[in-house]
């Protein structure tokens, strides 16, 4: 734990940089629900996958702004000149494969809302591990990287087309959204 000038105690990096006090103070964690919200998160955990997380914080107005609010139907109707249009743009990550998979990804998550009952939502959550069996870690080194449920979750998500979602983005995903609560013991954010 660490405890910032108000007073709150905090998870580690929640104070490493200024715009992770908010960050960790009021998103990561809470829940996140809806096919679009959802969709973004998987998308941005994607873009991020080899970089630091503040690299996509600080960007990620500009990839709400591209992407169309990550709408899913806006974004599974990305042309090519759509794709060129995004990889021109400074804003973002301009990383081809993270940006087709975004479209691919796209398009898996309409097939999951015409054939999963409750969409998207509803998919995600249905890995979400019973909050009494994972007791709260009382250091980083408690944090996992990956999970059983992660691991399954990315396994099905696969299967349903979508891409740049392994085991570790799948986790980091459930932790953003608040399908696990990773804030240590004694963290004011739990």
């Amino acid at each position: 734990m660490v405890i910032g000038e108000d007073g709150l105690a905090r998870c580690p990096w929640g104070l490493s940089v200024p715009e992770y006090v908010a960050y960790h103070d009021e998103e990561w964690g809470r829940p996140v629900h809806g096919d679009d919200a959802l969709f973004e998160r998987v998308c941005l955990e994607a873009f991020q996958s080899g970089l630091s997380w503040i690299t996509i914080l600080r960007r990620r107005e500009n990839f709400r702004a591209a992407f169309h609010g990550f709408e899913i139907d806006a974004v599974a109707a990305f042309t090519d000149k759509d794709k060129a249009r995004l990889l021109a743009d400074a804003g973002i990550i301009r990383n081809r494969a993270k940006i087709e998979a975004a479209v691919t990804n796209a398009t898996a998550a309409q097939q999951v809302r015409a054939s999963y009952q409750g969409g998207l939502d509803a998919l995600i959550w249905s890995y979400a591990p019973d909050p009494a069996a994972r007791p709260a870690p009382v250091s980083t080194a408690q944090v996992a990287a990956t999970t059983p449920e992660s691991t399954a979750l990315a396994k099905d998500l696969k299967k349903r087309g979508f891409r740049f979602v392994g085991p570790t983005t799948a986790h980091a995903l459930m932790q953003a959204c608040g399908l696990v609560n990773d804030h240590l013991a004694g963290c004011s954010a739990r």
